[in-house]
C-alpha cells in the first residue's frame, strides 16, 4: 500500500522549512527538509520523493544549479522553485532549467498548496499519445516533425530529441498554425485534461522547445508570445 505523498523542502532558512513543512504535514503529506544541495541529493537518492520545493538562493550551489542536476537524473519529478526575486528574468531562467512552477516570497499557504496539488495531479496522469499507426509529417522553416517516430528532424537530417511533453506541444502548434492558443487551450491539447489556474508547464516547455528549434527567447520568430493571450505559431506549416 502506497504511503502518503512525500514532499522535500530545500531552503537554508530554518523558519521557512518549518513553516512550509508544517503546512504540508497538516494536509497529510510526508515532509523531508534540507538546508543545502548535499542533503537534498542524499534524500533524493533514497527515493520516494514525489515533489520538490526548492529555494533559489542557497549556500554553495544555488537553486538553479541544483534544479539542473535534479532534472538530469529525474526528468519527471515536479519542482516548485521559491525565490525572493520578482524580476521576470529570474522566473524564466528557473523554468528553463527545469522547474515546473515558481513562487515569489512572501507567498500564501493556500496558493502553495493549490499549485502543489495541481503539479501532483498532472504528474499522476498519463500524457495522451497519438495512435501508433498514425504517421504524419509536418514541415515548417527548416524542420520536419514526424509523428509516427515522434522525431524532429533538421534540414541536414539531424534528429533533435524531444520529450513527450515537448513533442505534444509542438504537434499542437503545427496542427494549429497562425492561431492564438491560450495556455488553457494548449493544456487541453497536450494534457487531455482540464487546466488549473496555477499550471505553468506550458511556459516551461515553450522555453525548452524554442531552444531546440533555434528560436531566440529574446526575440522569437516561430513561437511568439501573445501577452495576455498565450502563444502563436507563426511559421508556415506544410503537411508532407
Amino acid at each position: 500500500m502506497a504511503g502518503p505523498t512525500h514532499i522535500l523542502i530545500v531552503d537554508d532558512h530554518r523558519e521557512i522549512r518549518e513553516l512550509v513543512g508544517l503546512l504540508f504535514e497538516k494536509e497529510g503529506y510526508r515532509v523531508s527538509t534540507a538546508a543545502e544541495g548535499r542533503a537534498m541529493h542524499a534524500i533524493l537518492k533514497e527515493g520516494g520523493v514525489d515533489l520538490l520545493v526548492l529555494d533559489l538562493m542557497l549556500p554553495g550551489k544555488d537553486g538553479l544549479t541544483l534544479c539542473r542536476e535534479v532534472r538530469a537524473s529525474n526528468p519527471v519529478l515536479p519542482i516548485i522553485m521559491l525565490t525572493a526575486k520578482s524580476e521576470e528574468i529570474d522566473k524564466v531562467v528557473g523554468l528553463e532549467v527545469g522547474a515546473d512552477d515558481y513562487m515569489v516570497k512572501p507567498f500564501g499557504g493556500r496558493e502553495l498548496l493549490a499549485r502543489t496539488r495541481a503539479l501532483l495531479r498532472r504528474a499522476s496522469r498519463p500524457v495522451p499519445t497519438p495512435p501508433p499507426d498514425e504517421n504524419r509529417v509536418f514541415r515548417f522553416k527548416d524542420w520536419r516533425l514526424i509523428t509516427g517516430s515522434r522525431e524532429l528532424e533538421s534540414a541536414d537530417g539531424v534528429v533533435v530529441p524531444l520529450s513527450t511533453s515537448e513533442f505534444n506541444l509542438l504537434l499542437a502548434f503545427v496542427e494549429h498554425p497562425q492561431t492564438v492558443l491560450t495556455r488553457d487551450r494548449l493544456l487541453d491539447l497536450t494534457k487531455g485534461r482540464d487546466a488549473t489556474p496555477y499550471d505553468r508547464s506550458v511556459d516551461t516547455h515553450v522555453s525548452r522547445l524554442r531552444r531546440k528549434i533555434g528560436d531566440p527567447a529574446a526575440n522569437p520568430e516561430i513561437i511568439k508570445t501573445v501577452w495576455g493571450g498565450g502563444y502563436i505559431f507563426t511559421a508556415e506549416v506544410r503537411p508532407e
